[in-house]
């Protein structure tokens, strides 16, 4: 049986679905001056300052295709790149745990989401898989990931998914699997991937999530 069905992952995930952010949070966080901070990359600090409260957590259905793909590449090595309250970082730990064990280092801008995240990984039994660091991805994936990245996944500030990418690149094998949330608002992330020729085997998974294998050096 997965671990995502099982005591006490399934609860938490289950608490954390029901929590996810009502319409009224969406609907402003679609706003035009939220939407120019969130791709921003100067003014993405003033977005998640301004929406600390909102879970902004992944879907279920986005979730079992993270704990699907880490399953199906025996992931060992993961990076998360926009932790929130811990809801992805959920699903890519049971992988981790189902696979036999491995270490996923994720990365949170938000101090208190950090703790919440702490705290809910701690619930499920899962956090001894995980890295939390708290801050900007730019520094703190700058050293200490895995030697060996099977998967990354990217659902931090939008206009900085290339440099994120840029920084694990040097880390992944032939195989590897990037996806990525709310491609729809990061256009030049889904040219670079998408670039015939390119380095990567890229589609998308719905309107809003990228799917890519890294090719190899």
């Amino acid at each position: 049986m997965s671990t995502l069905a099982s005591q006490p992952v399934a609860p938490v995930i289950r608490r954390l679905i029901n929590d996810a952010d009502s319409p009224s949070v969406i609907a402003a966080m679609s706003e035009r001056t939220a939407q120019e901070q969130l791709v921003s990359r100067t003014q993405y600090r003033d977005f998640y300052t301004r929406f600390s409260r909102a879970t902004l957590s992944v879907t279920p259905d986005v979730g079992q295709l993270l704990y699907a793909l880490a399953r199906g590449q025996k992931a060992r090595g993961i990076v998360e790149f926009g932790t929130s309250v811990g809801l992805s970082t959920l699903y890519l730990a049971a992988a981790l745990r189902d696979n036999g064990g491995g270490h996923l280092v994720t990365t949170e801008l938000d101090d208190a989401k950090v703790a919440r995240a702490r705290r809910n990984l701690a619930d499920a039994g899962l956090l001894r898989w995980v890295d939390i660091r708290q801050g900007d991805a730019l520094c703190t994936l700058r050293q200490g990931i895995p030697a060996l990245v099977d998967l990354v996944f990217l659902d931090g500030a939008k206009a900085l998914y290339g440099d994120v990418l840029d920084i694990v690149e040097p880390y992944l094998r032939a195989g590897s699997v990037v996806v990525a949330d709310n491609t729809d608002i990061s256009p030049d992330y889904t040219r670079r991937v998408r670039r015939p020729c390119g380095r990567y085997l890229s589609m998308p998974f719905t309107a809003t999530v990228e799917v890519s294998v890294w090719a190899g050096h």
